[in-house]
């Protein structure tokens, strides 16, 4: 799975599964670059078809509804859709 990475201050292991056409993808992607910390982030819909069935399943395991964006964080916890507080918060703690 190619995750681009996102350097910043080491917080927590997140990953950003998301959709290059989403606003609220933007959003949430932009919120973690003002907060400064380090994350991975891949755009499921530019994915290559047979690597695109692999990130869906794996945002299948954490959020069935597959939809986007889903933040899976330490690979525990995952929030799904631009929940600005509830971010903020995963990240701080």
């Amino acid at each position: 799975m190619a995750l681009e990475h996102v350097a910043g201050k080491k917080a927590k292991g997140i990953i950003i599964y998301a959709l290059s056409t989403c606003p609220w993808c933007r959003k949430a992607k932009n919120l973690l670059n003002e907060l400064g910390v380090e994350y991975y982030f891949t755009d499921v819909d530019l994915a290559a078809d047979k690597e695109k069935q692999a990130l869906m399943d794996t945002v299948r395991k954490w959020n069935p509804a597959c939809s986007f964006p889903t933040i899976v964080i330490d690979d525990k916890k995952c929030i799904v859709g631009f929940k600005e507080d509830e971010i903020r918060e995963a990240v701080e703690q």
